[in-house]
């Protein structure tokens, strides 16, 4: 029987069964790498710019986006 039918959950790093502390790794080493792989950038969200969220030349928001002052 397979890993998943028999109700085993598996580390996403290791593929050790998992700690319910570390859930959803086995311990936290494996925890660590996670973390170091996202502020890594080695795992990515993809993305689209909405319309209309264009920036200006300069970085800032686009003359016409400011709201008037009070």
């Amino acid at each position: 029987m397979s890993a998943a039918g028999s109700g085993v959950r598996r580390c996403a790093i290791c593929r050790r069964p998992v700690d319910a502390r570390w859930r959803p790794f086995c311990s936290k080493r494996c925890a660590d790498i996670d973390l170091g792989r996202w502020l890594g950038e080695t795992y990515r969200i993809p993305a689209e710019d909405a319309p209309g969220d264009e920036m200006s030349d300069d970085g800032g928001q686009a003359e016409d986006d400011v709201p008037p002052r009070s």
